[in-house]
């Protein structure tokens, strides 16, 4: 997630360059009325020395101030995007106007590399998956071949090819999901209970307004309520908090060693039974689109935690 722009006081845009216009409009007529009304004590030298030396210092503060408000962040915005965001993010972001900028750049870096992952993820892990499942449709091709293989043994490595084509269907499925997930869908808030009206097993709520679109929240609660069933729970609690969501089961939890990998793509336990591993991935997306994440608390059973 992009980090949010530090808010602090600095004079609008266009008070700084209507200072500044007023001021190069201003600086003349002060000289001329003020060589009018002490023409008769300093001579012309003296009269022109002064005028030109409240020129340079006007020049000087108002070069300074346009320098720190406008000049610096332009060029801290522009390396920033350049660099594609591997620089440093900016601190300073002078005027409200920029500041806004700033933050739309940083979010709009943060959706960048987001899609990134997604393509990332893709060569990482898909085609490590598909491995598998292509390994055995060739092997059991191959056996095909053999003319005196018994009609069991045919009809058991057509039965492989079927399941691992499916399966093979299942993760392009999962990762295409996975990456509509990075589509922006528009902000909006929905109530607890309506959302968990059809869920199935016994579900305990603490109700609330969630600042989440309802076509997110059905489909984070479809996975991690799925989740919990699946795994053993008969009851799934939502304690909403006003900032976070607490959604904690009375299952066995997860272990050690899976606690760090659950957010991983194509990570199961449950392969066996068709489990791809991408449902946890696609929720953590999708609530990251809308400036929410999530994480596995700390406890005996399995707590997640969703903050808005």
């Amino acid at each position: 997630m992009s980090r949010r722009v530090t808010a602090k006081w600095r004079p609008p845009l266009a008070l700084v360059l209507g200072g500044t216009l007023a001021a190069v409009f201003c600086l003349p007529l002060i000289g001329i009325g003020y060589f009018r009304v002490a023409g008769g004590v300093l001579g012309w030298a003296e009269t022109s020395w002064m005028i030109g030396w409240m020129a340079f210092f006007a020049t000087v503060i108002l070069g300074a101030l346009l320098w720190r408000l406008v000049l610096r962040p332009v060029r801290a915005l522009t390396a920033y995007a350049e660099n594609e965001g591997e620089t440093a993010e900016p601190t300073h972001f002078g005027t409200p106007e920029f500041s806004q900028l700033g933050q739309a750049v940083l979010e709009m870096t943060s959706a960048l590399r987001g899609r990134e992952a997604v393509l990332r993820s893709y060569a990482d892990h898909v085609t490590h998956e598909l491995k598998s499942p292509l390994t055995v449709i060739q092997g059991a091709a191959e056996l095909l071949e053999n003319p005196d293989l018994s009609d069991a043994d045919r009809s058991k490595l057509l039965q492989g090819i079927t399941d691992n084509t499916r399966r093979m269907e299942a993760l392009l499925d999962s990762q295409r999901a996975l990456a509509q997930a990075q589509e922006v869908i528009p902000a909006g808030d929905c109530r607890l209970s309506d959302v968990l009206a059809g869920v199935e097993g016994a579900v305990v709520v603490t109700d609330g307004d969630i600042p989440l679109p309802r076509e997110v929240m059905d489909l984070v609660v479809t996975h991690l309520a799925g989740n919990a069933l699946a795994h053993g729970a008969t009851v799934v609690s939502f304690d909403f908090q006003c900032v976070r969501l607490l959604i904690s089961d009375n299952g066995s939890g997860i272990s050690d060693g899976n606690r760090e990998r659950i957010f991983d793509p194509f990570f199961t336990t449950r392969r066996a039974e068709g489990g791809t591993g991408m449902g946890l991935p696609i929720v953590r997306r999708m609530l990251q689109s809308q400036g929410a994440d999530i994480q596995l608390l700390d406890g005996p059973t399995a707590v997640f935690e969703i903050r808005f």
